[in-house]
């Protein structure tokens, strides 16, 4: 069986491996902090209902209303997206990253050049999965009570998702393809400098640890939580546009209007305080720390496992041998 699974590594090309690496740990890091992601989804969407409650008030009430499964309601479609979403982001990274060495040689290998590799996968991987996002918002911003079976905050009947497909097909049949990408205009906005800035606060941050620390789990992890939580901190608000735009067309609290990105950030400041623009950001923090520092962990534990070859390892010989088939300027 060793000599199989042996095979089988040897055999998949770099960027399956990484395809592969990538889509664990995306799984690993977003079903670590499932029950904050659901918390965190209603008080961005349900200010009225949750945010005044609190944290622990939000646990109480979903566990008393939902029982304990209530803190992972639409994490199958979170688990649906993240995995594949993962996948491509640092697979994409990791391809971006090549392309830009090979196409440009003489391109520095500091932290910029991780900064524009990660922000185009980042907006590759929202492009290819963000249907599954909205999918995930919705299932997650409804509350099920446990004991009459009913579903509150929504419009009528029609909007009650029983999962994942019916979300699918309930999303299309209103608003068809348009729909599905309800909300992916600040998810743009955002992931291009997130992406971006997790990578390059991660390998910058890896740069200065001694080389005998470099595979020490517990520095990965830091370096992890670091860079997820300054990343994340500068592109929040976004976040929360892009939430409240997937749940506006069944919210009783929104009118019907369809409304873009910026429309949304300034109706969401006057009426609802620029405050509401980080609601739900302390238990961001408590997310973002685990989930992308296990991201970034497994990923490079998953790359070792798979034997994939070190960073620029292939990227530099391909180059070198690039060079050296060019024609001198000096041949006859």
């Amino acid at each position: 069986m060793g000599m199989l699974m042996d095979g089988i590594i040897e055999g998949m090309p770099v960027f399956a491996k990484e395809l592969v690496a990538g889509g664990v740990a995306g799984g690993f890091g977003k079903t670590a902090v499932a029950p904050l992601e659901r918390v965190k989804i209603l008080f961005q969407t349900r200010r009225a209902e949750f945010h005044s409650i609190g944290l622990f008030g939000s646990i109480k009430k979903i566990a008393k209303t939902e029982g304990a499964m209530g803190f992972y309601r639409g994490n199958g479609a979170s688990v649906a997206r993240i995995v594949p979403y993962a996948a491509l982001h640092y697979m994409a990274y990791e391809e971006y990253r090549r392309w830009i060495i090979l196409s440009f040689p003489d391109v520095s290998r500091g932290p910029v050049l991780d900064l524009i590799a990660g922000s185009f996968a980042g907006g590759t991987a929202v492009l290819f999965t963000y249907p599954l996002d909205l999918v995930r918002t919705k299932l997650a911003y409804q509350i099920v009570d446990s004991s009459k079976k009913n579903f509150q905050g929504v419009v009528s009947a029609e909007h009650v998702y029983r999962g994942i497909r019916d979300c699918f097909r309930q999303t299309y049949k209103e608003s068809g393809l348009r729909g599905l990408y309800r909300g992916a205009a600040p998810s743009l906005y955002g992931i291009f400098p997130y992406a971006g800035l997790k990578f390059y606060f991660y390998e910058e941050m890896k740069r200065h640890v001694p080389e005998d620390h470099k595979k020490d789990i517990m520095v990965k992890l830091a370096c992890g939580s670091i860079a997820g939580l300054l990343g994340q901190t500068f592109t929040y608000p976004l976040d929360v546009v892009r939430r409240q735009m997937q749940v506006e067309r069944f919210s009783v609290s929104n009118s019907a209007e369809s409304r873009g990105t910026m429309q949304t950030l300034v109706m969401i400041a006057q009426k609802q305080g620029w405050k509401q623009l980080f609601s739900g950001l302390s238990i961001n923090y408590l997310k973002v720390v685990p989930s992308v520092a296990i991201g970034f962990t497994v990923y490079d534990i998953m790359k070792s496992y798979l034997r994939v070859p070190a960073r620029d390892e292939d990227v530099v010989d391909v180059v070198t041998n690039k060079r050296n088939s060019q024609p001198s300027l000096h041949s006859s």
